[in-house]
C-alpha cells in the first residue's frame, strides 16, 4: 500500500481540526458530562450514547466510508488523495449537520432516540476516523467484498441495537411508526 501524500495527511488533520472547532462553536462538549474515562459506551439507551469515543453507531460510520469509496473509486484511481479528502469532507459535513438543533430535534421526534442530545466532540472525531477506516477497507476489498461487508454490518447493527444505517436514513427522511415501535420493543 502506498504511503499517504502530504496533501492527504495535512488535509486530514485540517478537516479534523476545522470540524472539531465548528462543533465546539455549536456548543458541543468535548467528552461525556459524566467524566468517566471509559472510551466506549455500548448502551444506546443511556445518556452515554454518542458521548464516548466508541458506540454501536461506529458501524454506520464505517459504512459511510465504504459508500464514499464506492462513489469515489473512479477518482480514487487517478487522484487517491483528493478522493480521500472529499470523503472526509462529506463525513465532516454530516458530523456538523448531525449536531445542529435541526437534526438533533429530528432524531428526538422521529426515532427511538428520545434522549439524544448530539455527539461529544470526541465521538464525532471517532466517527470521522471510522469513516476513514471504512474507506480504506473498501479500497482494499473487491467490490463484492464491500457489498458483503455492508450487509454484514447492517445485520449486526439490527441484531445488536435494533438500528442500522438504512433504518437511520429511513427514520430521518420519512419516519415509519412500525420501525420506531420495533426499535423501542
Amino acid at each position: 500500500m502506498e504511503r499517504p501524500s502530504q496533501l492527504a495527511m495535512g488535509g486530514t488533520a485540517a478537516i479534523a481540526a476545522i470540524t472539531a472547532g465548528v462543533l465546539f462553536a455549536l456548543g458541543r462538549i468535548a467528552w461525556c458530562k459524566c467524566g468517566s474515562p471509559v472510551p466506549w459506551s455500548f448502551d444506546t439507551w443511556s445518556m452515554h450514547n454518542s458521548q464516548h469515543i466508541l458506540d454501536p453507531y461506529v458501524l454506520s460510520h464505517l459504512l459511510h466510508g465504504v459508500i464514499f469509496y464506492g462513489a469515489l473509486h473512479v477518482l480514487d484511481r487517478r487522484r487517491a488523495d483528493v478522493a480521500w479528502l472529499i470523503a472526509l469532507v462529506i463525513e465532516a459535513g454530516w458530523e456538523i449537520l448531525e449536531n445542529t438543533p435541526l437534526i438533533i430535534n429530528r432524531y428526538r421526534e422521529s426515532t427511538a432516540s428520545l434522549d439524544y442530545t448530539g455527539d461529544s466532540v470526541a465521538n464525532s472525531m471517532a466517527d470521522l476516523a471510522a469513516c476513514g477506516v471504512g474507506y480504506l477497507i473498501a479500497r482494499r476489498l473487491p467490490w463484492w467484498g464491500s457489498v458483503l461487508l455492508f450487509f454484514a454490518l447492517e445485520l449486526l447493527s439490527l441484531w445488536w441495537i435494533r438500528d442500522s444505517l438504512t433504518l437511520n436514513v429511513i427514520m430521518l427522511i420519512s419516519p415509519v411508526e412500525a420501525i420506531k415501535q420495533w426499535q423501542v420493543g
